[in-house]
């Protein structure tokens, strides 16, 4: 055999996996279609690389079993990660909400520190260079390449990501060969994706950027719920508060979806607390709202209502101004989809997780193979869980791919 190990794919599950591979002392072969390692890296965190998350923790990701994520995660979590980082020159922050990034906020200089790391670890790099096909034989495996060649390894780790970012060189076109030894693919939709709504009634709010409670409904069933920052288009929703709940969006076609948006989730009680306090005064209703609200949103919220843009609050009834909170609390938007792969973040589908064992990502099936990253069925929350997945399905894979063969 040519090489002893070999991974597919270089972004960063597969850096992870080949640098932790590299630590047994065997050859380590990493391929890539792309022309440097970690393109996909460079566009995480709008450019600044949000790593992991302090607050790391198995229900925030949907899978096939949560008991194997939490397993994989007391394997290599945030304390590990945030370990290695630092070995290869990656130094970290964390904001007060948990999310880490470098502190150089600079995606790019994270992707230098591990090609650095690659080069110190003698990891030999075979760029602009796509693997066609995964036949196995007797011994391990053969790949094809794009270029015509044909390479052997008796052990291997497919980390070649999903259909995300189709321009930077994840397109999935790896899953057939999974499929054809023996693994099942779970149809692949996008996920971390912008949610496409009919706007008509909220154009008004086009480019408003709040925090809010997102619910999302499927004929008045509550199928999910999150909190966090979002921003209203002509076309949508987009922001984490909605692209957390996009993938129950696009593995559900034709269905009947309905997002609700409560800016009030996290001040409601301080609102009543005032309109109480003013309660007999002609104070303006809007500028009552506006306390807690961004200026563009309450004469919306009027106008839905049915009510005067400058009505005061003494002129309003209990039952009016019940049900003015309520408008501003379940905030309706009609979902007709999301956007496509070249929007979103990662894709759900895939290899399940079931049939890869989390304490070393070696396939239940196939003799030594082993997955990370996002060629698994795995959907993280935003705040740096997908990419602390990624990390740490390559270094569990890495660590423990040369006891796959003996």
């Amino acid at each position: 055999m040519d090489t002893p190990i070999t991974i597919i794919g270089a972004g960063p599950a597969g850096i992870t996996a080949a640098l932790f591979a590299a630590k047994s002392g065997k050859k380590v072969r990493l391929i890539d279609s792309n022309e440097q390692v970690g393109r996909k890296l460079l566009v995480t965190g709008s450019g600044r690389a949000n790593l992991t998350n302090q607050r790391m923790e198995a229900s925030r990701y949907t899978c096939a079993d949560a008991a194997w994520m939490e397993t994989l995660l007391k394997r290599f979590g945030h304390a590990e990660l945030i370990a290695f980082l630092h070995e290869i020159g990656v130094l970290t922050f964390s904001t007060s909400d948990g999310w880490c990034y470098p502190i150089s906020e600079s995606a790019q200089t994270v992707v230098e520190a591990f090609t650095c790391a690659l080069r110190l670890a003698g990891v030999e790099l075979v760029l602009n260079t796509k693997v066609l096909n995964i036949h196995k034989t007797t011994e391990g495996f053969h790949l094809d390449l794009s270029t015509g060649a044909t390479i052997s390894t008796q052990r291997l780790i497919v980390a070649a990501g999903g259909k995300a970012y189709p321009t930077l060189g994840s397109r999935g076109e790896l899953f057939a060969s999974l499929k054809n030894l023996g693994h099942s693919i779970t149809p692949l939709v996008p996920a971390l994706a912008p949610v496409t709504c009919k706007m008509n009634p909220w154009k008004a709010l086009s480019g408003l950027r709040f925090d809010a409670r997102a619910s999302l409904y499927e004929n008045n069933n509550l199928l999910a719920e999150t909190t966090g920052n979002l921003i209203l288009t002509q076309w949508g929703l987009n922001g984490p508060a909605v692209m957390d709940l996009s993938h129950h969006i696009s593995t559900r076609p034709g269905a009947r979806l309905e997002l609700q948006l409560n800016p009030l989730f996290n001040s409601e009680s301080e609102l009543r607390d005032l309109i109480s306090r003013k309660r007999d005064t002609d104070t303006p209703m809007r500028v009552l709202l506006g306390s807690v609200l961004p200026p563009k949103l309450p004469p919306v919220l009027l106008v839905r209502a049915g009510y005067p843009l400058d009505v005061p609050i003494n002129v309003l009834n209990d039952e009016q101004i019940e049900k003015v909170i309520k408008i501003a609390s379940a905030m309706p938007f009609n979902v007709t989809g999301v956007r496509g792969f070249e929007y979103c973040q990662i894709s759900a589908g895939g290899v399940p997780v079931t049939e890869v064992d989390p304490m070393n990502m070696r396939s239940r099936s196939v003799p030594g193979l082993a997955l990370a990253g996002e060629t698994l069925d795995v959907v993280g929350s935003c705040g740096g869980y997908n990419l602390q997945f990624a990390f740490s399905s390559g270094a569990v894979a890495g660590m423990e791919i040369t006891n796959l063969i003996n």
